[in-house]
């Protein structure tokens, strides 16, 4: 099957993909990072930025070369693996829709203060969020998460411009070294940023970007990596400004999407308030575009999810207009309102460490059963691991467990 020639004008899935990975707590863990530890930890960034590219160019080259989804993979495994993900995939949805509304509002509260209150703008930003996913086919879909992603490059790149980096140290960075505290700042610059459930999104937005068969695995890899190096290159503006700004002046932030808000004052403070305003701007495109691509992303997985356990010959992946499908509108649906209610009130410890419990075992899961899948006959001889595949799945699926190991270690402490 002859071969597409990958170009500029067909990156896209990537662009999507990337703009959803990162949101606004992967940029506040990156600058804590950077603020105590300054650039010793360059090179995990860098590393993560591997790990991740292997991670998406294996989904995607599972839905080419096969013809079908990693949940149709998942079902001719095991039906444990599917059972394993329902659950994750509903109680995830109703934890992180929650997470999803409160941090796209936080830039929105403070750039129009007293305005709103802030449960308010998060029940606006999902509703907004369900609007545009029920309505937009996915090339509109595709141009909205490309320009915000052009504004959070924009502002988060010139931010590190701003401060004006340590060329040498940065370069110093670069040589790998565990200092010591340094461990859970590493596995979280390696293993947490670029996406964790929406990285399985990805061969869905391959299919609907119109790629369909193993003559689009050539562009598809292009575009991951492309997806992939604009997130390595977030990572590294955040560090860049972490450790000039916050490591230089022993400046903490508050853990989560609220340390955002912190450094938007010590950016007033430094530099004024346009250059603080403008950071408000990127942070809610960082925030609200994570918000959109997992409205849109995992609800194709759901829709696919429910259309695999039922046995239906077809997948909403490949449908014209999957977003009119009944299970598409559930999940939004499902993604939007209960969550709401976790805007009023605390989350309760129970459902907050049954999602962390969860959400920890899917990535070893996801890097595990594309091991599994790309290693026997399900795939095309042609498009089966090499040793390179197969080498980065596995490194990736160790420092998974190691991640999920120390994630559980924290939410059951």
């Amino acid at each position: 099957m002859p071969q597409r020639r990958p170009g500029l004008r067909r990156v896209g899935p990537g662009i999507v993909v990337a703009a959803t990975g990162v949101g606004a707590g992967d940029l506040v863990a990156t600058l804590i990072a950077g603020a105590e530890l300054g650039y010793v930890l360059l090179w995990a960034a860098v590393v993560g930025c591997v790990v991740k590219i292997s991670l998406a160019e294996a989904v995607g080259r599972f839905h080419l070369a096969t013809g079908t989804t990693v949940i149709q993979g998942w079902r001719s495994l095991t039906r444990w693996a599917t059972g394993y993900f329902g659950a994750y995939i509903v109680l995830w949805g109703f934890v992180y829709g929650a997470t999803a509304m409160t941090a796209s509002a936080l830039p929105l509260a403070a750039l129009f203060p007293g305005l709103l209150p802030l449960p308010a703008w998060g029940a606006l930003c999902g509703v907004l969020g369900l609007v545009l996913a029920l309505t937009s086919r996915y090339a509109v879909f595709e141009k909205i998460m490309t320009a915000l992603i052009g504004v959070m490059f924009v502002v988060v790149v010139g931010l590190a411009v701003l401060v004006a980096p340590d060329v040498p140290a940065m370069l110093a960075g670069l040589v790998p070294r565990l200092p010591d505290g340094s461990v859970i700042y590493t596995l979280g610059l390696v293993g947490g940023v670029g996406g964790t459930i929406t990285m399985a999104a990805y061969g869905y937005w391959v299919n609907a970007k119109g790629w369909r068969d193993a003559g689009w695995v050539r562009v598809m890899r292009w575009d991951n990596r492309i997806a992939y190096v604009t997130t390595g290159v977030f990572v590294v503006a955040m560090l860049v400004v972490g450790t000039e700004l916050l490591n230089a002046a022993q400046i903490s932030l508050e853990g989560g999407d609220r340390g955002l808000l912190d450094l938007g004052e010590v950016l007033e403070d430094r530099f004024g308030p346009v250059v603080a305003t403008t950071f408000l701007v990127g942070f809610f495109a960082a925030a609200f575009s994570s918000l959109l691509g997992v409205w849109n992303g995992v609800s194709l997985l759901f829709a696919d999810f429910v259309a695999t356990v039922r046995g239906g010959s077809g997948s909403p992946a490949r449908a014209d207009r999957p977003e009119r499908t009944a299970p598409f509108r559930a999940y939004v649906l499902w993604l939007t309102f209960p969550p709401m209610l976790l805007l009023l009130v605390d989350q309760p410890f129970q459902l907050v460490l049954a999602y962390g419990v969860l959400g920890a075992l899917f990535m070893p899961f996801l890097a595990g059963t594309l091991l599994w899948l790309l290693n026997t006959s399900r795939v095309p001889r042609a498009w089966r691991n090499g040793w390179l595949s197969n080498v980065l799945l596995t490194v990736a699926g160790l420092l998974f467990v190691v991640l999920c190991v120390e994630q559980l270690r924290s939410y059951l402490a």
